[in-house]
């Protein structure tokens, strides 16, 4: 069930785990991330053409992530992963280049701090659980 010493469970376990999470995470704070995009509720809906296109584009990168989590991962040796080192990798990718990369396109684009802040916190919360999942089930 390994490929490289990565273990498509834990990849596919960890892509699940973070798209899930993304669901509820936008759900509960869908009005604060309308609000820092600057749109309302009724003008998004009044042009909403529901479309499975970035579903399946979250989905796909979900999956990616995950498995480049899981590679990195694996550079820690042998008896090096587990779920606090898994959450550790998570948290180091998600300030070193992540959010830093978001803090430069939103800065760039004009987007509202508050902006930054939700996405980031969706895919620090998206790695963190990547991590702890890819650790708790090993590589």
């Amino acid at each position: 069930m390994a490929f490289l010493g990565i273990n498509y469970l834990a990849v596919v376990a960890a892509a699940v785990v973070g798209f899930a999470f993304g669901a509820v995470y936008y759900m509960s704070l869908s009005r604060p991330w309308l609000a820092a995009v600057g749109k309302t509720a009724e003008a998004v809906k009044g042009g909403f053409k529901p479309s499975p296109r970035p579903f399946i584009t979250a989905a796909v990168a979900q999956l990616v992530m995950a498995f480049m989590l899981a590679g990195l991962m694996g550079h820690l040796g042998e008896g090096g992963v587990d779920a606090s080192s898994g959450a550790i990798a998570g948290f180091f990718i998600w300030l070193g280049f992540v959010v830093t990369t978001m803090a430069v396109n939103h800065g760039f684009q004009g987007a509202r701090l508050s902006l930054t802040v939700i996405d980031g916190g969706h895919w620090l919360g998206v790695l963190l659980l990547q991590g702890l999942v890819i650790g708790l089930i090993g590589l």
